[in-house]
């Protein structure tokens, strides 16, 4: 199944308590929406992006994410991702989170998404109740991370965000960037930090670092991720991810919830 940026698809069309979808996706933007059905969203090769309630989210291949029913959200990939969906009828399955939440994946919780992912839809549900037992109790015990990135609502970023979020430019210093809105570095300061609870120079650092996480995802190299968010060398690219991650980017990638 192959999912392109102008594929649609409404799971609440289909009579059936679990969907599993595992498709080759290049760049996509499904657009904010939301649905009645649960779902289960990750990418064991790529790295998607997910915005709800103006918080940006990013997927790496140790990261899922839980999205209850009724969540308006919209997920967007830049490039090809190995995409892996599971929606789930909550009235058939009530012991299911009510908030969203993104979890930690490990390797039985990984194998379990692929099973459910690939099963064929009109399966017999008494068939699917064992696997979907586990599922329900690997994601309970899966541990919460936090990759989220709070985003200002004010009208004056509204282009200037939208470029960052195509992926057409990188957050400039804050001069530049007040420049470009034409307010001053003092408005720009204060809507930073009442809408986003951090200061510009910090929300640029994090915007950065989840720039850094889905490019190492798709495979670019260290020296491509540092020359393309704007460091002055690997060197200056690789200590700030070890501040913020504890990891090198190398380490990082690696490394599974166990």
């Amino acid at each position: 199944m192959i999912i392109d940026h102008d594929s649609r698809f409404n799971v609440d069309d289909i009579d059936t308590p679990i969907i599993g979808i595992a498709a080759d996706v290049g760049r996509h933007d499904s657009g904010m929406h939301q649905h009645q059905k649960a779902q289960l969203l990750y990418a064991p090769a790529g790295c998607m992006t997910i915005t709800l309630d103006n918080k940006q989210c990013v997927l790496p291949p140790t990261r899922a994410a839980w999205i209850p029913a009724g969540t308006v959200h919209c997920a967007q990939m830049r490039n090809v991702v190995a995409y892996r969906s599971v929606y789930f009828d909550v009235a058939t399955f009530p012991a299911l989170p009510s908030k969203m939440k993104i979890i930690g994946v490990n390797t039985l919780l990984q194998a379990l998404i692929e099973r459910m992912a690939m099963w064929e839809w009109d399966m017999p549900a008494q068939l699917q109740n064992n696997i979907s037992a586990l599922f329900i109790e690997e994601l309970a015990a899966a541990p919460e991370q936090s990759l989220q990135l709070v985003l200002p609502t004010d009208g004056r970023l509204i282009l200037w965000l939208d470029s960052l979020q195509s992926g057409s430019k990188n957050p400039q210093q804050l001069n530049q960037m007040a420049h470009e809105i034409g307010a001053s570095e003092k408005t720009i300061t204060r809507i930073f930090t009442k809408q986003t609870g951090m200061s510009y120079q910090a929300w640029r650092q994090q915007w950065r670092l989840h720039g850094a996480i889905e490019q190492l995802a798709e495979g670019k190299s260290v020296s491509d991720v540092a020359f393309s968010l704007d460091f002055s060398s690997d060197s200056a690219f690789i200590s700030f991810f070890k501040q913020h991650l504890g990891d090198t980017p190398s380490q990082f990638m690696r490394s599974k919830i166990e």
